[in-house]
């Protein structure tokens, strides 16, 4: 919620920490440098939810909030920090600069509020961990699980069939039926391996991803695809399935499958370059 201009500065940390635990996303706005008149000073903080609404914390009034309020959803939206500058209209134009523009991660606005005051305000977005979603229990699968539980992933296994015969102690297993659709930041691999393999893409291609890969030769991939067209799939989210899933290490064993598969999710993810499904 927010405070009023009176209010001292508000510690956020309790905020942060209980949406963190959650799993939420959100961003932490803290004004960093003031000039002139303004209605926050620096070490004023806010949580901002995905949705773009401070949860808790003051960082000025609507002279400022607007413009932090975008930049928080941009930089959850795509993982970057900005910098949000605010100042009155006559400095910007001296500076060359129209608010509305964004140029080495600042963000800069008017300050239409009398005090004509200007703001930074430094937005940092905090991410739930991405989710690795591997369906199948062939060797590839359970290998690619057993190697990723070192890379910050939220590792969830999933069959068609109950999986009493895996390891759950170490990620989480489910049901195909039992997935949760939503989630921003997920990648899907395949690794049924002969094992249902249509059902399986069927099920990734009915989930909000990334990216998804295929663990099959080229002409299987081509094969299943086609097929996944006929019954009508989303023929754009269909032709975005990678496969064969990984990156061309020349791999022959689950182990190095695996960490073939792994390491491209890995480049995807810090390139920026994510192909969104669905």
């Amino acid at each position: 919620m927010s405070k009023p201009a009176s209010s001292p500065l508000t510690d956020v940390t309790a905020t942060a920490q209980a949406m963190k635990a959650n799993g939420n996303q959100f961003a932490v706005a803290t004004v960093v440098r003031t000039v002139s008149i303004t209605a926050a000073k620096p070490g004023a903080k806010a949580i901002i939810n995905a949705d773009g609404e401070i949860v808790d914390g003051w960082i000025g009034g609507g002279c400022a909030r607007s413009a932090v309020l975008k930049a928080a959803i941009k930089s959850i939206t795509d993982g970057e920090p900005r910098l949000v500058s605010i100042q009155p209209e006559e400095l910007l134009r001296e500076q060359g600069l129209t608010a509305g523009s964004e140029q080495d991660g600042v963000l800069t606005a008017t300050n239409m509020c009398p005090s004509r005051g200007s703001m930074e305000i430094f937005v940092e977005p905090v991410l739930s961990d991405p989710e690795l979603l591997v369906l199948g229990t062939s060797p590839v699968a359970n290998m690619l699980c057993e190697l990723a539980r070192s890379f910050a992933f939220d590792i969830i296994q999933a069959s068609d069939k109950p999986l009493e015969h895996i390891d759950s102690s170490e990620h989480t297993t489910m049901l195909y039926n039992e997935l949760p659709a939503p989630h921003s930041r997920r990648y899907i691999v395949v690794a049924t391996q002969g094992s249902g393999d249509l059902a399986a893409l069927q099920t990734a291609l009915s989930l909000q991803s990334q990216h998804i890969s295929f663990v099959g030769s080229f002409k299987k991939t081509t094969h299943l695809k086609n097929k996944l067209v006929s019954l009508n799939e989303n023929e754009q989210s269909v032709n975005a399935i990678k496969g064969p899933a990984g990156l061309d290490i020349g791999g022959v064993t689950p182990q190095e499958i695996a960490l073939s598969i792994l390491a491209e999710i890995i480049a995807i993810r810090r390139s920026k370059t994510d192909i969104a499904v669905n």
